[in-house]
This record gives C-alpha cells, sequence and structure tokens, in this order.
C-alpha cells in the first residue's frame, strides 16, 4: 500500500509501533487500528499537536477528545473513578467502553482536547497494535476516529488514506477493524449516563452496575461533554467583548499576533499568528485570565479561516449571555 508524500504507511510490527510512538513523542499525527475503528492518535498533553488533529479532520468545533491509556491504571492516574466506574472498567477493560471522569488535577490531558472541561474521558483499547503503541509512547494518547469529520468511520489503512493522505505523518497498517463501531461512553459524573452507545450494550453495562444507566440530556447548541453527546462547555467568569481593536478602561485583554496594544493584564493566543499555536492556548488562556481576576475581557479579532473558525465558534459560545 501507498500514500503520497508525507503519510508514512508502515506494517504494524515491533520497528513500525517504536517509530509511531518516537512520531506522536515528536508532534506528529498516527493513525493507528483499535478494537473498534482506526483512530487518529496525537500526544494527549500536547496541545499544539492536537490542534493540528483537529485541523486535519476538518474538525467543526473543538469537541472533547477520548483520552486512550495503555491500562487501567494508566487511567486512573489521569481521572478520579467513583464506585461504578470502578466496577465498569474491572468489567470491561480493555475494551469497546469510554468513562467520562472528573480529571484529576495533575491530569496532563492538554486544555484543548477537554474541550475547556473539568472531565476526561478514558478508554482502554484491547487491540494489541493499540496497546502496544500506548506501552511504547509511555502516556495517554488522544484518538477520535481517523477519518475527516463527518465521513464514515475507518476500519481499515485504506479507509484512513482516502480521507486523510499527506495530511497526517503515519498509518500502522494493523488490519481490519473487529468491532466497527465507536466505542460506548458512559458519564460517570454522578448518576451513571450512556452519552453514546457503541461497542459494549447497554444491557451488559447495567447488569454489572445492577441498575439502569440515566438518560443522557437533550441534546442542545452547546458544546459536547463527550462525543456523541451535547451539553453545557466551560465558559470564562468573565464577560467577554469579541473583535475589539484595543481594550477599554478595566478590561483584560486576549490578544491575537505581534504587535497588541497595550493592557495591564493580557494574554496573547499566538503572538506570531500562528492559528495552531492560538488553539492550543485558547481554553488555558480564558482559564489563566479567570484566575487573574478579571471581570472584563476584551478578545480582539481572529482570522475566520482554517482553525479560527472553530476558536471563533467557542468565543462567540464564551461570551454568550449567562444563563
Amino acid at each position: 500500500m501507498t500514500a503520497e508524500p508525507g503519510t508514512r504507511v508502515l506494517k504494524a510490527d515491533a520497528d513500525a509501533i517504536k517509530a509511531a510512538a518516537r512520531c506522536l513523542a515528536a508532534g506528529g499525527l498516527v493513525a493507528f487500528p483499535t478494537e473498534t475503528v482506526y483512530g487518529l492518535g496525537a500526544d494527549a498533553g500536547n496541545g499544539e499537536a492536537i490542534a493540528r488533529l483537529y485541523a486535519a479532520k476538518g474538525r467543526p468545533a473543538f469537541n472533547p477528545l477520548i483520552a486512550h491509556a495503555a491500562d487501567a491504571a494508566a487511567a486512573r492516574r489521569l481521572g478520579l473513578f467513583d464506585g461504578a466506574a470502578e466496577a465498569l472498567a474491572e468489567a470491561f477493560w480493555p475494551g469497546p467502553l469510554t468513562l467520562v471522569v472528573p480529571k484529576r488535577p495533575s491530569c496532563g490531558v492538554a486544555d484543548l482536547a477537554l474541550a475547556g472541561l473539568d472531565s476526561v474521558g478514558l478508554r482502554v483499547p484491547a487491540h494489541p497494535v493499540a496497546h502496544a503503541l500506548l506501552t511504547a509512547f509511555g502516556g495517554p494518547v488522544v484518538a477520535p476516529s481517523a477519518n475527516r469529520s463527518g465521513h464514515v468511520s475507518p476500519t481499515s489503512a485504506a479507509h484512513v488514506l482516502a480521507d486523510l493522505r499527506g495530511r497526517i505523518d503515519m498509518v500502522l497498517d494493523g488490519g481490519a477493524a473487529d468491532v466497527g463501531v465507536e466505542s460506548t461512553i458512559v458519564g460517570c459524573l454522578g448518576e451513571p449516563t450512556l452519552l453514546r452507545p457503541g461497542g459494549v450494550p447497554r444491557e451488559a453495562i447495567e447488569h454489572v452496575l445492577g441498575r439502569p444507566l440515566a438518560v443522557a440530556p437533550t441534546p442542545d447548541a452547546e458544546a459536547p461533554l463527550a462525543p456523541g453527546m451535547l451539553s453545557s462547555h466551560y465558559a470564562p467568569k468573565a464577560r467577554l467583548r469579541l473583535n475589539a481593536e484595543a481594550p477599554q478602561a478595566g478590561e483584560a485583554l486576549l490578544a491575537f499576533g505581534p504587535t497588541p496594544p497595550h493592557a495591564a493584564v493580557m494574554l496573547n493566543l499566538s503572538p506570531d499568528g500562528n492559528l495552531i499555536e492560538a488553539a492550543a492556548n485558547l481554553f488555558s488562556h480564558l482559564r489563566a485570565l479567570d484566575a487573574s481576576g478579571a471581570s472584563h475581557v476584551a478578545v480582539m479579532m481572529i482570522p475566520h479561516e482554517g482553525l479560527g473558525e472553530a476558536i471563533n465558534d467557542r468565543l462567540v459560545r464564551a461570551a454568550a449571555p449567562k444563563s
């Protein structure tokens, strides 16, 4: 199998897996098989790599991504597990189940991958190639399906190339995925809730829990708590004023570009005007401005192209009147 320049396709043997781990560590994008579908992997702690992942997929907004871990112990270092989460992890990991749990303060998953939320989606995949890659990399990897956003999910390396050739660094070809549908997502942020049906049937999950799963909230126009579910998203306490040319008296400044106007409190999404850097910094900068005590923030204009469209989408939502 061949690919256009820029995308290497390697048969998933031991040497290829080591090369893929090095690629991830360098900030690259690697498609790899799981038991559900092929995932597009990036270092979960690298905001700029995650921004490039969104760009490669053409993802329309910064939806939260699932962090894949090599085993349950590694997953527990990222999130806080209650009794229900522990029972489901014990029963179904490794396997096609994602658990959304509160993130630990030391989680290390980039704010962009979490879409600014205080929860994290975690999965331990059962596929031997995925397990070997996560072990070789030595940390969590975010991995949405390896396709253009809105397209049919990929179950082979050929499917990945049809959508992403030339847009990603590497594809590990491990043959066809077995399950063919994405993981089931269960929220464990209180009453266990089915957020997305998938590779583990509802009945099997309810059998382990000994009670029915709660019904997910009705989708609304906000950002999703997890892939497949819409709910409220992180928004700053401060009031945002968008497309500002300069801050007004008492406003902090969320700047973009090399020559921002002066402000007593200022953070710059990208001094170089780089939209990938800006996307990587978006949520952490909003949180930092909140922590500064700023009650009003002027936000400079962000170009509405490439990742700028998703950045502006989130800024508009964050600036909306608070209920």
